[in-house]
């Protein structure tokens, strides 16, 4: 097996970096899904449109930030490199671009 601690630390301090600013963010988009809307029926029309994106990024940010925690728990348990979906290895360069990604390049194509 090959030694990926350089890579890992790398990999771990991009990850906490970006698992910090998710949960920031998800506690911004929080936020803005409190206040109250306007008494005007047309402005009340376009905050609640502004409400659904609000609410579809608050979502996506939860799917993104929980692959950035798995990812976390990977280099922890040293499955990081390790294909969920074959077993084989997921290069560096891989991992460097999408850092929470669970698959190798082939199984991902």
């Amino acid at each position: 097996m090959l030694d990926h601690t350089a890579s890992d630390k790398l990999a771990l301090k991009t990850l906490s970096q970006m698992e910090n600013d998710l949960s920031n963010r998800l506690n911004q988009l929080s936020v803005d899904m409190k206040k109250s809307h306007s008494r005007d029926s047309g402005e009340q029309a376009v905050e609640r449109e502004n409400d659904e994106v609000v609410d579809r990024l608050e979502n996506d940010t939860e799917k993104e930030l929980q692959q950035v925690q798995n990812a976390i728990k990977r280099i922890e348990q040293g499955k990081y490199h390790v294909c969920s979906k074959c077993g084989g290895q997921i290069s560096t360069e891989r991992l460097y671009a999408i850092p929470y990604t669970t698959l190798c390049i082939t199984c991902a194509n």
